[in-house]
């Protein structure tokens, strides 16, 4: 009978230590983590709006060349050029996707996209982060907005190609991106 109570006696200390050092070690990574994220946002906004920065004044290059509007509850970005850029989130296939949209003037131009991070299946799915991928992107049309290509090559200003083996990232990106932009608009014109 003793040693049952030392068991659970002991399981109750040990789950209580183990929990106290969860919550420690998470207490002293998340301001890590949230200051992580900011810079690779604002690393990604400027990169997307074409602005060089120095990593040692990041705020400072960001606060004076990307104007930040918050109108009816969306933050968005504005680049000396008057590119708009804004955030996208969405599921792919395993997990969140996460980036930036970069719109010309005309709010119908994509003039770039960056993922800031992605959950898909790496060499496969997360293929959607690569550059040479992500640069096809760059001129099309999202007007009246964009369709995947699969079988062939994509020839149309509205067009993209899929990966192979990988289109439902290709087509989860691309609904996000879709969804992400018709918002915008609706939301810039009220």
């Amino acid at each position: 009978m003793k040693r049952k109570i030392f068991d659970v006696f002991f399981i109750l200390i040990l789950g209580s230590v183990s929990t106290s050092l969860l919550l420690g070690i998470r207490n002293y990574t998340l301001p890590k983590i949230k200051h992580y994220q900011e810079v690779k946002l604002k690393t990604t906004i400027l990169e997307a709006a074409g602005v060089d920065y120095d990593k040692g004044a990041l705020n400072e290059i960001f606060h004076e060349k990307i104007s930040e509007v918050l109108k009816n509850g969306l933050k968005f970005y504005l680049s000396p050029d008057s590119l708009y850029i804004f955030e996208f989130k969405g599921r792919g296939l395993w997990g969140m996707i996460n980036g930036v949209i970069t719109l010309d003037a005309d709010l119908e131009t994509i003039k770039g996209i960056r993922i800031i991070s992605q959950e898909e299946t790496p060499g496969l799915g997360a293929r959607i982060a690569e550059e040479s991928y992500l640069n096809q992107y760059s001129g099309k049309k999202v007007s009246p907005q964009l369709i995947m290509v699969l079988r062939r090559k994509a020839t149309a200003i509205n067009e993209v190609d899929a990966i192979s083996g990988a289109s439902i990232s290709s087509q989860a990106l691309l609904d996000m991106i879709n969804e992400s932009v018709a918002n915008f608009r609706e939301i810039l014109k009220e």
